[in-house]
C-alpha cells in the first residue's frame, strides 16, 4: 500500500473503548514509586512494551545499545511512516546497529490502528499540530518516559521520521523545543497551514505547499532527505523547510552546496545553510534518481532504498554533534 492511499485511510473515525487498562498497566508518564520503578534495560536488549498517559497510548520498541552498561546516552526516536511497524522501520533504517557503533538508545513509537487503520500519523489534523495535546503530546510523554527507562541524557534528544513520521516530528520538534535539540526529515511535508485531509494530500502530491502564515520561532536544527524520483511525497515539499527558516530567521543565512555520489551509485546534492555565525540551521539532501524510500536503507524492509547516501548515518552524525545548553 502507498504512503498516499494509506493517508486516505484517516478519513475512517477513529473507533474507542470504554473499558479502561488496569491499574498496574498504567504509565502516567511520571516518577513511579521506588518499589515499582522499572530496572534499566540490558545492553543489546529490543524490548516491546506499551505506554500509557493521560494524553493516550502507545506500543513501543526500545534499543538499549551493546557495550558499556554507562548510561547518560543520547537518545533517538523514530517515527515510522504509513503502513509501518515500529519492528519494520528498525530494520529499514538500521539505526540500532549505528547505536551500538555511536552509542545512542533508540526509540521507535508505533501508530496504533485504532487511530489510523494504516498506520498513518494524523499530521494534518489540527488538534495533532500544537503543544500539550494529541500526538505531540503522547509522543513527548513516551520521550520522558524513555528519557528515564534508559538513563538517557535530556540534553541529547533527537526526533526523525520519514514520510508521515517525518512531518510528525518536524510538528513534534516545533511544538517541544525544550525537550528535543534536533530533527530529522525523509520524505516529508514541512510544518504549516494544512489542516485538513485534501490539503494534506495536495502537498503531498506537490499541488500547494505548507507554508506559515505568522512569524514563529527559529525551529530547531534539521537535517531533511528527498528522493527527485518521489512519487509519494513530491520533492517540492523540501522547499518548505527552507522557507520556514528564512520567515524565522532574523539575518541572512550562507549556503554552500555540495555534490557527491554514493557509494552504489547514486548521485546527490547536499546543501548546508548557516547562521551569519557559523551555526548550521538546516542541511538538505536531494537523492537524484531515488523514490519514497529511506535512503541507504536496507533491502528486506518496506520503504527502503539501498543505493542511496546513508540518511541514518548522515542523520546521526548531524545529531550528536549537538546538545541543549
Amino acid at each position: 500500500m502507498s504512503a498516499l492511499v494509506a493517508l486516505q485511510g484517516s478519513l475512517k473515525p477513529a473507533t474507542t473503548s470504554k473499558r479502561k487498562p488496569p491499574k498496574a498497566a498504567v504509565r502516567s508518564g511520571t516518577r513511579k514509586p521506588a518499589a515499582a520503578k522499572q530496572s534499566c534495560p540490558a545492553p543489546g536488549s529490543f524490548i516491546t512494551d506499551e505506554f500509557h498517559c493521560s494524553h493516550g497510548k502507545l506500543s513501543f520498541r526500545f534499543y538499549t545499545p551493546r557495550g558499556s552498561k554507562r548510561r547518560n546516552l543520547p537518545l533517538v526516536v523514530m517515527m515510522h511512516g504509513c503502513s509501518q511497524t515500529a519492528s519494520d522501520f528498525a530494520v529499514g533504517t538500521g539505526m540500532n546497529a549505528l547505536a551500538d557503533e555511536l552509542g545512542c538508545l533508540v526509540l521507535y513509537p508505533q501508530q496504533s490502528q485504532r487511530e489510523n487503520l494504516a498506520r498513518c500519523w494524523n499530521w494534518h489534523r489540527p488538534k495533532n499540530q500544537s503543544r500539550g495535546q494529541g500526538e505531540p503530546a503522547l509522543i513527548s510523554a513516551l520521550t520522558r518516559h524513555a528519557i528515564a527507562l534508559g538513563n538517557g541524557n535530556p540534553k541529547r534528544v533527537y526526533i526523525a521520521g520519514i514520510s508521515a513520521g517525518g512531518t510528525a516530528a518536524a510538528i513534534i520538534g516545533a511544538a517541544y523545543p525544550s525537550l528535543f535539540t534536533a530533527v530529522g526529515v525523509h520524505s516529508g511535508v514541512a510544518r504549516g497551514n494544512i489542516r485538513t485531509l485534501p490539503g494534506a494530500l495536495a502537498a503531498m502530491r506537490g499541488e500547494s505547499r505548507a507554508r506559515l502564515t505568522t512569524k514563529a520561532p527559529r525551529p530547531l536544527p534539521t537535517i531533511v532527505f528527498h528522493g527527485d524520483g518521489d512519487r509519494v511525497v513530491h520533492p517540492s515539499n523540501a522547499a518548505g523547510f527552507l522557507e520556514t527558516l528564512e520567515r524565522s530567521q532574523p539575518g541572512g543565512l550562507v549556503s554552500k552546496t555540495v555534490y557527491g555520489k554514493s557509494g552504489r551509485g547514486r548521485d546527490f546534492t547536499r546543501k548546508v545553510y548557516r547562521s551569519a555565525n557559523g551555526e548550521i540551521l538546516l542541511e538538505d539532501w536531494t537523492v537524484h534518481g531515488s523514490g519514497h524510500g529511506w535512503s541507504g536503507g536496507n533491502a528486506f524492509a518496506s520503504y527502503t532504498d539501498p543505493t542511496g547516501p546513508d540518511a541514518s548515518r548522515e542523520m546521526l552524525r548531524f545529531f550528536l554533534s549537538r546538545q541543549r545548553a
